[in-house]
């Protein structure tokens, strides 16, 4: 895991958890994977954007450790969840920089191959979210734009749908 943006090629995914940007990390794995280079997964956050730590009390403010080191712990195993084959989790450095994630992106494709981004992250009412709109405007590389076919259930009732 790299806090720093440190990018010499490849393919990079930014993801946030949204099924939109699981379903960008699994196309860039098999992007990467047909290139044969590194999957640079990028987990921007603040502590603004960062999901609260389970084990801290609600009273309590976490620390940014504690931020931190949940989104290590969250993002590893929603990349082990969502790749788990072991030749493609190989290919994956994780870069997990505290800033926003338009300008982590941004500064991941300036060395990048391609650059893998969903239709939309947390905001589900337009048909190009923010970040990726901004990164088809200014990327210094190719940027893939990628949209489920079709509505996955639920991770947490997988039943539903």
């Amino acid at each position: 895991m790299r806090a720093d943006l440190d990018i010499d090629g490849g393919v990079v995914v930014g993801i946030d958890g949204s099924d939109a940007s699981l379903h960008a990390l699994s196309l860039a794995s098999d992007e990467a994977r047909r290139r044969d280079c590194p999957l640079h997964v990028v987990r921007a956050w603040t502590l603004r954007t960062a999901p609260r730590p389970p084990d801290v009390p609600p009273s309590a403010v976490p620390s940014v450790a504690e931020f931190r080191d949940w989104i290590v712990l969250r993002t590893r195993a929603l990349v082990e969840h969502t790749l788990p084959d072991p030749e493609n989790l190989a290919r994956v450095q994780l870069h997990l920089p505290r800033s926003q994630a338009v300008g982590a992106l941004l500064t991941a494709a300036e060395t990048a191959d391609l650059l893998v981004v969903g239709h939309r992250g947390r905001g589900s009412r337009l048909m190009l979210g923010s970040v990726a709109a901004i990164c088809v405007r200014r990327a210094g590389c190719p940027v893939l734009v990628t949209r489920p076919h079709h509505r996955r259930a639920s991770r947490r009732n997988p039943a539903a749908g």
